[in-house]
């Protein structure tokens, strides 16, 4: 099965530029080595996120995501 493509949206972008380089390096090889595969890996959120994952990046950073299925793409938040 092919992968889901992963795009980033304008506030994940500045968000990765926040991180530091070991986090941004963990948070590729989650998205494509766990993610990308597998986009139901996640915890599947409620509440007002519903119909978000989240995975745990760092004690305090969680990588938030929405799957389009029809496009097999995967956006991170």
């Amino acid at each position: 099965m092919k992968p889901y493509e992963i795009r980033f949206t304008k506030e994940a972008v500045k968000d990765f530029k926040k991180l530091t380089p070991r986090l941004q390096e963990k948070l590729k090889e989650i998205l494509t080595h766990s993610i990308a595969p597998d986009p139901q890996f996640g915890k599947r959120l409620v509440g007002d996120l519903t119909g978000f994952f989240s995975v745990r990046l760092s004690f305090k950073d969680r990588i938030v995501y929405s799957i389009d299925d029809k496009s097999k793409t995967v956006f991170v938040h």
